[in-house]
């Protein structure tokens, strides 16, 4: 199901504690964007469709990325294009987006997403993957 572009952004706003929806729509373009370069084929398209029609261009035409940011780089690299972000508050950012896309795209889709992603980004989708004990 595709979510509407208030309730999408309504959803970032409350998880990130924005002031205002701008603010939402701010966080939610750049870490889309960067989201987007690291996924293909169908996997991408199958996201970018259940999500409002503004956000799922986003994420289809990317920022272009020379090679997969591995999480400690996705964080600088959100930091650099919101304006007003550090490397410290990035990560909020990065959760009030990446929350809401999971929830949007459910756990199958979202297992491969995670497939496509370097390791670490179960947790700036706040779905920490189970962990095996030895």
């Amino acid at each position: 199901m595709t979510l509407r572009w208030e309730a999408f952004l309504e959803e970032v706003r409350e998880r990130g504690e924005y002031d205002s929806p701008q603010e939402a729509e701010r966080a939610a373009r750049v870490v889309l964007a960067l989201l987007g370069a690291h996924l293909v084929g169908d996997v991408r398209a199958e996201l970018a469709a259940r999500l409002p029609e503004t956000m799922a261009l986003i994420l289809l035409n990317p920022l272009q990325a020379a090679e997969p940011l591995n999480t400690e780089r996705f964080v600088r690299a959100t930091a650099a294009w919101i304006e007003g972000a550090t490397e410290a508050t990035a990560p909020w950012d990065i959760g009030a987006v990446l929350s809401t896309v999971a929830d949007a795209a459910g756990d199958d889709l979202m297992a491969q997403v995670l497939l496509q992603l370097p390791p670490g980004y179960d947790l700036l989708f706040g779905r920490p993957a189970a962990r095996i004990r030895p």
